[in-house]
């Protein structure tokens, strides 16, 4: 036989039963990672178990489902009053409107007045977001009563009332900056501070207010052209 076939048979043998060693060994290290990984899953299990049975955990999600239904249950009465959406009411309505809710908003206006056009679209935004105040509109022209009780000369003007007394206005928009590109969260940020709607947690970011202000422009020179 020739050495050198033989010498290379003994090495191939010896090569072959490394690897079955390995293989062995690499089985070996899979099973005891495999019980390794069942032993604390299993113990995660328990833990589980044990914070479900947690009284202190029990009473938490208690609270927080009954907090919950009782917000639901005061969105629900906050929308049979007619918060949540910017509607228009008559002069007959008023007295009413403006009595049956603690905070209500009420954008005086004329229908051929630009800028009481560009009003409406901001109060139209801010009415979904702020459900704990009312917000509705009168015409002017069909409301010459109030018009003159409250001693209203100067449209747009946007009466706050609280609790059915009239607190405070804004008069055109000499407060929002003069001008006519204002956004909705100047609008926003004027009427939390006048204490007529709750400052919001969380706030839309500066991109959006920007591109609806964008959006109440392109609408409000639509409407002017058609006119």
């Amino acid at each position: 036989m020739d050495p050198n076939s033989v010498k290379s048979t003994l090495s191939n043998l010896a090569f072959g039963n490394v690897m079955a060693a390995a293989a062995r060994d690499y089985q070996k290290e899979l099973l005891t990672q495999g019980k390794a990984q069942a032993s604390n899953s299993n113990n995660e299990e328990v833990d589980l178990d044990e914070l479900m049975d947690d009284p202190e955990l029990e009473k938490l999600h208690a609270d927080r489902i009954a907090a919950l239904k009782k917000e639901a249950e005061k969105r629900e009465a906050m929308k049979r009053q007619g918060h949540g959406e910017y509607r228009e009411i008559t002069e007959g309505d008023f007295l009413g409107e403006v009595t049956g809710s603690e905070k209500v908003i009420c954008h005086f206006y004329h229908h051929e007045f630009y800028r009481c056009k560009i009003v409406d679209k901001h109060l139209k935004t801010l009415a979904p977001k702020h459900l704990d105040t009312k917000f509705i509109k009168l015409d002017a022209e069909n409301a010459p009563f109030f018009v003159t009780k409250l001693g209203i000369k100067t449209l747009p003007c946007v009466v706050l009332f609280r609790k059915g007394i009239a607190t405070d206005r804004l008069v055109g928009f000499q407060d929002l900056g003069g001008k006519d590109d204002f956004s909705t969260k100047t609008l926003e940020i004027f009427l939390t501070k006048k204490g007529i709607i709750s400052e919001k947690k969380d706030e839309e970011e500066d991109e959006y207010d920007e591109s609806r202000r964008r959006s109440v422009r392109s609408s409000i020179n639509i409407d002017s052209d058609s006119d």
